[in-house]
């Protein structure tokens, strides 16, 4: 009896390890269905599926930590997520979209990108296992992180649904662009992670202040909005940088000191 309660126990999965898994799935989904509407060269939903992607990307790893439902297995799920949705399907939108006028070039820009979203993610997950980061360490992501770079490679379809400039698409651009955004993955460059970001108590008024401008603008002008919320966080790469090395230097001192 006691044996069978144990297998039973076994089989059994909490409810709150399913549905982090659950929302991974649906990311994986949307990524996927990007790619489809990509074919059917429906671009706005395909760029609107990418999206969804990346949102539901933020909330299955919320939702986890919230439910304390982390698993080694959702680690890999939500990996395997990215590379899709983030890596692939980006990369094939663009190369529908544009590189494959230029047939073998625009291809390997697409192979490329591909594959630097493969090792950043590789690496990311090695950086999880080290025992003894940076204290400053969670503030940071070493590269663009997935979503971020996705919405990076996607902004020249995004800029083309409010700028009728036939340069946007030129294919031999929009390789080096795809090329450029996989460096950035794959470098050492210090980027920002939101997540270990404290705020001070008098800016949480104003930053909610924001947020609600910046969800009117979504729902009224939505490409500008995502287009003005990338280029902004492409300008905070410069300021990531700066400031990684002012924590650095600081961290280099108390060690002297000590």
């Amino acid at each position: 009896m006691n044996k069978g309660s144990r297998r039973n126990r076994i089989k059994q999965m909490p409810i709150s390890v399913i549905i982090p898994n659950l929302i991974t799935v649906m990311a994986l989904c949307s990524g996927l269905t990007g790619i489809r509407f990509a074919l059917e060269e429906r671009w706005e939903f395909a760029i609107g599926a990418i999206a969804l992607a990346a949102i539901l990307d933020t909330l299955d790893g919320r939702m986890a930590r919230l439910l304390k439902g982390q698993s080694k297995f959702g680690a890999e799920l939500d990996s395997l997520s990215d590379f899709i949705s983030f890596g692939v399907a980006p990369a094939l939108i663009l190369f529908f979209w544009s590189t494959q006028n230029i047939h073998g070039i625009g291809w390997a820009s697409v192979l490329f990108f591909s594959t630097c979203m493969a090792l950043r993610l590789a690496r990311f997950n090695t950086q999880l296992e080290d025992p003894d980061p940076p204290a400053f360490a969670s503030r940071f992501f070493s590269g663009v992180p997935a979503p971020a770079a996705a919405g990076l490679a996607c902004f020249p379809v995004i800029m083309s649904f409010e700028i009728e400039v036939t340069v946007i698409n030129q294919p031999y651009l929009i390789s080096v662009w795809l090329v450029f955004v996989g460096l950035l993955m794959v470098s050492s460059i210090p980027t920002f992670s939101f997540k270990g970001s404290k705020l001070p108590r008098k800016m949480v008024i104003p930053l909610f202040v924001i947020a609600g401008l910046f969800i009117a603008c979504v729902l009224t002008e939505t490409w500008i909005a995502l287009a003005i919320l990338i280029v902004i966080y492409f300008f905070t790469i410069p300021l990531s940088i700066i400031s990684h090395k002012r924590l650095s230097l600081a961290l280099r001192r108390s060690d002297i000191e000590d």
